[in-house]
């Protein structure tokens, strides 16, 4: 099997865990997002805006379009914003 073709395999896994948990409705950059969000909240912590912007997976994002994704991901409800403060933190929410 080709590199490629393992590439191929992986990114059809993906797909259908994506599907699965119904994170296909997202933009890609939401998606990107949200699995850094995921990532970065060990054991249910709230997470700073900072913290997601400078993540791997969204580094190369426009700063205006990573807050629109991360304000679609509120109203969505993918993410909440933190009791804690006024904003700048959120809780990650399992997928629907």
């Amino acid at each position: 099997m080709t590199e490629i073709s393992k590439l191929a395999e992986l990114r059809k896994l993906v797909h259908s865990m994506e599907r699965t948990l119904g994170l296909e409705e997202l933009s890609p950059v939401e998606r990107d997002i949200y699995y850094a969000a995921e990532e970065l909240s060990k054991n249910g912590s709230e997470i700073r805006t900072y913290g997601l912007i400078e993540h791997t997976l969204v580094q190369n994002v426009s700063r205006p379009t990573f807050f629109r994704a991360l304000k679609s991901l509120v109203q969505k409800g993918y993410l909440a914003h933190s009791g804690n403060a006024n904003r700048g933190r959120y809780i990650v929410n399992a997928p629907r």
